[in-house]
């Protein structure tokens, strides 16, 4: 039997994607001084169109996605934005268009919906103009809705990707289809050594992921929409199954991999995460706030704190800066939100610990 308790929002700390949610054991919010609010926010870039994800450039600038317009942009420390270019292929559409970003040895990878699937591709790139477009992984299935998206290189030095089932839940439990899994990679898009069934598939049971984020001992974590009840946070296992459709949230059947936290649907729709100063940061679309989990010795979650709640709207984009900093992209201008004035935008964050 499910374990619920109710999350207390800290109003002290106040200022979905819409019709996702999802699930497992709620813990209780944590009271004030349990975790040191991070530093004022400040905008780095505004006037963005539903910014994706962030990933930064070895000399310290950042690559933007822009998921509905498929640009892919440069941004400055200072803020000074650049575009390198409209993602040839990309057909963004509903949820689906120009999403994950990842960099490595002057590579960039991305994953986009294209006419007929989600892909994952690669440039070459000299610090100014990208290269020929190269193919990775096709055949991602893809749908108005649950497309994964997230792209990250783990300590191994391996690419990770997450998809989504795209609305038809059987996939998730089929460990032959690309959808509701997390993928694990070389860079050229075969199935990375030691990976649990000699294929991408690296875990399966997922309905949506969005994040992922590696703790100092190299533990994998990633967010995850639920659908009516709850959304999760979970420590990925390879090989492992977190459920979906089965389960949504907390099921504690010896089949399924319970989540370490969840949140109820109006809370969270995460998104975006990183890792930082010991503890998850991630971003709520439907809930409209940052939060802060800080983790145990042993990788558990403690309790999670909401941040700047409904003083940004929608947020997407959580990525770890190279000074430590978290970058804090908006998602408001996706359909779903309410656009402020300057949005959408990227917002540098002080973490705290």
């Amino acid at each position: 039997m499910r374990k619920l308790w109710t999350i207390v929002l800290l109003a002290a700390l106040t200022a979905c994607s819409g019709g996702s949610g999802g699930g497992g054991e709620v813990l209780p919010t944590a009271a004030v001084g349990d975790a040191a609010a991070p530093g004022q926010p400040k905008d780095v870039a505004t006037g963005l169109s539903v910014p994706w994800a962030v990933a930064f450039l070895p000399e310290g600038d950042a690559l933007v996605t822009e998921r509905d317009s498929a640009r892919l942009l440069r941004v400055s420390q200072a803020g000074q934005v650049t575009e390198l270019g409209t993602i040839e292929g990309a057909r963004p559409d509903g949820e689906g268009g120009l999403m994950g970003v990842a960099v490595k040895d002057q590579q960039i990878f991305l994953y986009f919906t294209a006419e007929e699937d989600n892909r994952i591709v690669r440039y070459s790139f000299d610090g100014g103009r990208l290269g020929e477009q190269q193919v990775l992984v096709q055949g991602i299935p893809k749908g108005g809705i649950h497309n994964g998206g997230r792209l990250a290189f783990g300590p191994d030095g391996h690419l990770y990707a997450t998809t989504g089932e795209v609305g038809d839940r059987d996939l998730a439990q089929q460990r032959d289809s690309l959808g509701g899994k997390i993928l694990r990679m070389t860079v050229d898009g075969k199935p990375a050594p030691g990976n649990p069934f000699g294929t991408l598939v690296y875990s399966y049971g997922h309905r949506n992921v969005q994040g992922l984020a590696w703790d100092e001992q190299g533990r994998l974590y990633a967010s995850e929409f639920g659908a009516n009840a709850y959304d999760e946070v979970n420590l990925i296992k390879p090989g492992a199954n977190y459920g979906w459709p089965e389960v949504e949230g907390r099921g504690d059947d010896q089949r399924f991999v319970n989540p370490i936290l969840t949140w109820t649907t109006d809370e969270a729709s995460p998104s975006g995460m990183a890792y930082a100063n010991g503890s998850l940061w991630v971003g709520a679309l439907r809930g409209a706030r940052l939060w802060q989990i800080p983790l145990d010795a042993d990788g558990s979650a403690g309790k999670p704190v909401a941040h700047f709640t409904d003083r940004y709207g929608r947020i997407r984009a959580v990525t770890t800066a190279p000074d430590g900093a978290l970058w804090v992209g908006t998602s408001n201008k996706d359909g779903r939100g309410s656009p402020r004035d300057g949005d959408d935008r990227i917002l540098s964050v002080t973490a705290s610990s």
